[in-house]
C-alpha cells in the first residue's frame, strides 16, 4: 500500500502556507491564491519501485559533455505526412506532445486516423478518454471509416489506475483525451484545476520517460486561445502542438510552438472533411483565391513557417471613419504592428489614413508572426485606398524598418523560387534579398525605401 501524501495550500501572491483551503490568504489578503501542493511524497513498496520507477536505485554520476554519446533519436513514423512535419521528422519513444486547440477543431479526430494508421504496422496503441463513452468513440470512429480493430480503448480519469493498467498492457504510443479530465486521489481539488492538471501530467511524463511510451495529452484552451491549466504544462512535455483556424471552415493548420526534438513553428496544413482531416501538401494553392480580374487591396505575399516558405494572400479594406478615433482592425496579423506600419506610410510616404478606417486580413485563417509581411500589408492599403488593383503576377515581402527603409528578410532566395514555381513573374523586395543569378521566369525589383517600393507599384 502506498503512503498517504500530504498536502498544503501555498499562496501564488506571498508564498503563505495553509493547511486547509481559504478563499482568502491570511497573510496578503489576497482572493482565490491558494493552490494546493504535495509536500510528502508516497514510499512505494520495492515491488511497486522495481515496476514504475525506471531510474529508482540509480546512482547519479557528473559526467564530461564532451564524452556523453550524441545518438540521434529514432522516429516513428505516424503515417500523417504533416503530423511528422510538425514533430520534426516523426514520434520519438519516450516524447510527451501536449495538443491544443479550440472545440471541434479536430484534435480528438486526428489523434484517431492517428492511432489507427499506427496500430496497422503492429505498435501496441491505446486511447484513454474521460470526456466522451466507448459508444461516441466508436461512432467517430465509424463516421471517419477508420480500422479501429487493434486499438485498445479506456474510459477512465484517474491517474493512477490509467498507469496500472498501461504497465500491463505496454502501449507503444498513448493518447489522454484530455489531460483536464483526469485527477489523481493524492489531491483533494476537483479535476481540472491546477494543481490537479499539473501532478497528473508529472506522473504521465515520469511514467514516459521510463517506459519509453510515447504520449499524446490533449489539452483544452481559454477564450484568449492559450492552454487552460497551468504554464508549467508546457515547460513539462517536450512538444506542444496548436491547431490553429475557425472551426466553421474547412482548412486547419497545426503549428509547434515548443518542439525539443526539431524545429519550432513548423507548420501543417489540414482540410477537413466528411472522412476526417485529409493532408495538404501544397499549401500555397489553397492560400491563394486567384480572382479572376484584378481586385484592389490584394496582394501576395510569401511568408515561411518553419522549413516550408508558403503564399499567402493579404487583404486590405480602406474606408472613410466616421468615428474620431479610425477602427484598426487586423486578422492573422499583430494590431499594434499595423498602427506602426500606418505611422510609417504617412510620414516617410506620404499616404495619410488618420480620416481612415483600416481593415487587414490573411486569408485562409493563417497568422503571419514574421515582419516580412510589412510591405504587402503597405502596398495593400495603398491599393484599396486608391482602388487600384495589383497586378495578379506580382509577389512581395520585405520588413519596413522605422525609418522607411526596406529591411531584408531570412531565405529570400527560397522564397523567390516558391514565388516563381506558382507562376509569379515579378517580386519586389529589399535590395538585400536580390538573388546575384537571375531566377527563371522571374523578374526581381530590389528597393532600399518604402518610397521606391510604392512608386514601382
Amino acid at each position: 500500500m502506498m503512503a498517504k501524501k500530504k498536502t498544503q495550500y501555498v499562496c501564488q501572491k506571498c508564498g503563505a502556507v495553509a493547511l486547509k483551503w481559504m478563499g482568502q490568504c491570511p497573510d496578503c489578503g489576497e482572493w482565490n491564491c491558494l493552490e494546493e501542493t504535495v509536500i510528502e511524497a508516497a514510499l512505494p513498496s520495492t515491488k511497486q519501485a522495481a515496476r514504475f520507477s525506471g531510474y529508482a536505485g540509480t546512482v547519479a554520476n557528473i559526467l564530461l559533455l564532451q564524452n556523453v554519446d550524441a545518438v540521434e533519436e529514432s522516429r516513428i513514423l505516424t503515417g500523417v505526412s504533416e503530423l511528422d512535419r510538425v514533430l520534426g521528422g516523426g514520434l520519438v519513444g519516450g516524447s510527451v506532445v501536449l495538443i491544443g486547440g479550440d472545440p471541434g477543431i479536430g484534435k480528438s479526430t486526428l489523434l484517431l486516423q492517428t492511432l489507427s494508421i499506427l496500430s496497422q504496422q503492429n505498435l501496441a496503441t491505446l486511447y484513454v478518454t474521460g470526456e466522451e463513452s466507448p459508444q461516441q468513440v466508436s461512432l467517430r470512429a465509424q463516421r471517419l471509416g477508420l480500422d479501429v480493430s487493434r486499438i485498445k480503448l479506456l474510459t477512465e480519469t484517474q491517474i493512477e489506475r490509467v498507469l496500472s493498467i498501461s504497465q500491463q498492457e505496454r502501449p507503444k504510443i498513448m493518447v489522454i483525451d484530455s489531460i483536464q479530465t483526469v485527477y489523481t486521489d493524492v489531491l483533494q481539488s476537483a479535476p481540472g484545476s491546477v494543481a490537479q492538471v499539473r501532478e497528473s501530467a508529472a506522473q504521465l511524463v515520469r511514467f514516459a520517460k521510463q517506459t519509453n511510451t510515447a504520449i499524446f495529452l490533449v489539452g483544452h484552451v481559454t477564450k484568449e486561445g492559450s492552454l487552460a491549466g497551468p504554464r508549467v504544462l508546457e515547460h513539462m512535455v517536450d512538444t506542444v502542438l496548436y491547431f490553429e483556424g475557425d472551426s466553421g471552415t474547412r482548412f486547419r493548420v497545426l503549428r509547434a510552438i515548443k518542439n525539443r526534438f526539431g524545429a519550432i513553428n513548423e507548420l501543417g496544413v489540414f482540410a477537413m472533411t466528411d472522412r476526417g482531416l485529409k493532408e495538404i501538401n501544397n499549401p500555397s494553392a489553397i492560400f491563394l483565391s486567384r480572382h479572376e480580374e484584378e481586385v484592389a487591396g490584394s496582394v501576395i505575399m510569401v511568408t515561411r513557417e518553419g522549413t516550408r516558405p508558403l503564399l499567402v494572400e493579404v487583404q486590405a479594406l480602406v474606408d472613410a471613419s466616421h468615428n474620431p478615433n479610425p477602427r484598426r482592425v487586423t486578422v492573422g496579423l499583430d494590431q499594434n504592428r499595423l498602427a506602426m506600419l500606418l505611422a510609417v506610410l504617412s510620414r516617410h510616404g506620404g499616404i495619410i489614413t488618420h480620416d481612415q478606417d483600416v481593415f487587414i486580413n490573411v486569408v485562409g485563417g493563417v497568422r503571419v508572426n514574421e515582419p516580412a509581411a510589412d510591405l504587402a500589408v503597405l502596398i495593400a492599403v495603398l491599393s484599396s485606398l486608391r482602388n487600384a488593383p495589383i497586378p495578379k503576377e506580382l509577389v512581395v515581402f520585405g520588413e519596413v524598418g522605422l525609418a522607411g527603409e526596406i529591411r531584408p528578410v531570412p531565405n529570400g532566395i527560397e522564397r523567390l523560387r516558391e514565388a516563381a514555381k506558382h507562376g509569379f513573374q515579378r517580386a519586389i523586395v529589399s535590395k538585400a534579398n536580390a538573388p546575384k543569378d537571375a531566377i527563371e521566369g522571374l523578374e526581381v525589383v530590389p528597393v532600399l525605401r518604402l518610397v521606391d517600393a510604392l512608386h514601382s507599384v
